[in-house]
């Protein structure tokens, strides 16, 4: 399916969620995934697409950095999601935690996949863009999993 099938499905959706994965991807250069992060990115940025993401991925995508003591890569990476064109950082509000506690009671999910994606459900998200296949049995709105635009 390639990049092609992911701007396809991405081009279903006015406002997307994205998961903290596709972050780390794009900010290591990972070397499965990061042409795809890159084509999601450029449709964020060029304004084809909204998208949303919620403070805990600002706090998962500082982990690394801290560990191994580059403080310039954390700043790097808080500057890039506070001020990257048509993405929002939002907090996690009280009915982001409802959404959450439904999604945990209805599916089970581990609390960061229920706090990523109630985030992008109760700002009215239709999409929401990750690599955990497991969440594909979220009905709620439509997860596109990075894995599956591979090109293998």
């Amino acid at each position: 399916m390639g990049e092609r099938g992911l701007l396809k499905s991405l081009a279903r959706h006015k406002l997307v969620g994205i998961d903290t994965s596709p972050f780390i991807y794009h900010l290591e250069k990972d070397p499965e995934y990061s042409k795809l992060t890159l084509r999601l990115l450029e449709e964020v940025e060029n304004g084809s697409l909204k998208a949303l993401t919620s403070t805990l991925t600002l706090m998962e995508v500082l982990v690394r950095p801290k560990q191994i003591g580059n403080m310039q890569a954390a700043e790097d990476y808080r500057f890039l999601l506070k001020t990257f064109p048509n993405l929002a950082l939002k907090p996690i509000d009280d009915n982001c935690a409802e959404r959450a506690s439904d999604l945990r009671a209805a599916y089970g999910l581990k609390p960061p996949d229920a706090i990523q994606i109630g985030t992008a459900l109760s700002n009215r998200a239709t999409g929401f863009v990750t690599n955990d296949d497991k969440l594909k049995r979220v009905s709620e709105l439509q997860i596109i999993v990075l894995g599956d635009y591979v090109e293998r």
